[in-house]
C-alpha cells in the first residue's frame, strides 16, 4: 500500500480508455475507498485514453509493442518498467490488447484484473458479441477475472447480463455490454482491493 493507505492501480489499455475513465473516475471520487489510480500505460502512443488520463493529474507510460516484433518478452520488459516504478500494488487491464506471457503474468499474481465482454467461460478471445448471436444466446454480458497465464481463464469476480433483443447486431450488442461494464469493473475492483473475493453478479 501507498503512504495514504491506498492501493496504487496501474490501468493498461490499448485504444479509448472508457473502462479506465470509469475506474479512474470512481477512484477519483473516493467511490473506491482503497485505491488510487497511479499511471496508465498503452501499447500504441495514439491511444485516446492517454489524454483521458492526463485530463485526470494519472501519469502515463507508452511502450509501443511494433518496435519488438514478435519478441514478446522483450515488449514485456519494458512494458513492466514503468509500472514497477509507479509502485502499482494491483493492475488493471482495460482494453488491453496484447495477450501477456505467463512470465509477465506472474509477476503479478494475484493482482492482476481484467475485464472480458462475454459471459466467462464463454467466448473466450475475440469476436465476443458475434459469437453470442451466432450461438442463438439469450443473454451476454461481461466478466471481471483474475489474470493468469492462460487466456479468459482466471477466477471469476465478477459478471453483468444483459438481455440479447431480436434485430440485435454485434454493434448494438456491444454498446449494452459497455454499459454495464463501467458498472462492474469499477464495483469489482473496489471489493477486491477490500480483500472481497466472492463474485458480484449485476443485472
Amino acid at each position: 500500500m501507498s503512504r495514504t493507505d491506498k492501493a496504487s492501480v496501474a490501468i493498461l489499455l490499448s485504444g479509448g480508455g472508457s473502462n479506465m475513465v470509469a475506474l479512474a473516475d470512481s477512484m477519483l471520487r473516493d467511490e473506491i475507498h482503497p485505491g488510487r489510480p497511479c499511471l496508465v500505460v498503452s501499447n500504441t502512443p495514439d491511444a485516446g485514453g492517454l489524454a483521458k488520463a492526463a485530463e485526470r493529474g494519472i501519469a502515463t507510460a507508452v511502450v509501443d509493442h511494433r518496435p519488438f516484433g514478435k519478441d514478446r518478452e522483450a515488449f514485456e520488459a519494458e512494458l513492466v518498467k514503468p509500472i514497477l516504478e509507479a509502485g502499482a500494488d494491483v493492475v488493471c487491464l482495460a482494453g488491453f490488447m496484447r495477450v501477456l506471457t505467463a512470465g509477465f503474468v506472474s509477476q503479478f499474481e494475484g493482482r492482476m484484473l481484467n475485464i472480458h465482454p462475454s459471459l466467462l467461460p464463454k467466448y473466450k478471445g475475440l469476436h465476443t458479441h458475434a459469437r453470442a448471436l451466432a450461438a442463438g444466446d439469450r443473454r451476454h454480458g461481461c466478466s471481471v477475472h483474475q489474470v493468469t497465464p492462460r487466456l479468459d481463464d482466471g477466477p471469476i469476480l465478477g459478471q453483468a447480463e444483459v438481455p440479447i433483443l431480436p434485430g440485435d447486431t454485434p454493434e448494438d450488442l456491444a454498446l449494452r455490454v459497455l454499459v454495464q461494464e463501467h458498472r462492474l469493473y469499477p464495483a469489482v475492483l473496489s471489493r477486491f482491493l477490500r480483500g472481497e473475493t466472492a463474485p458480484l453478479y449485476l443485472s
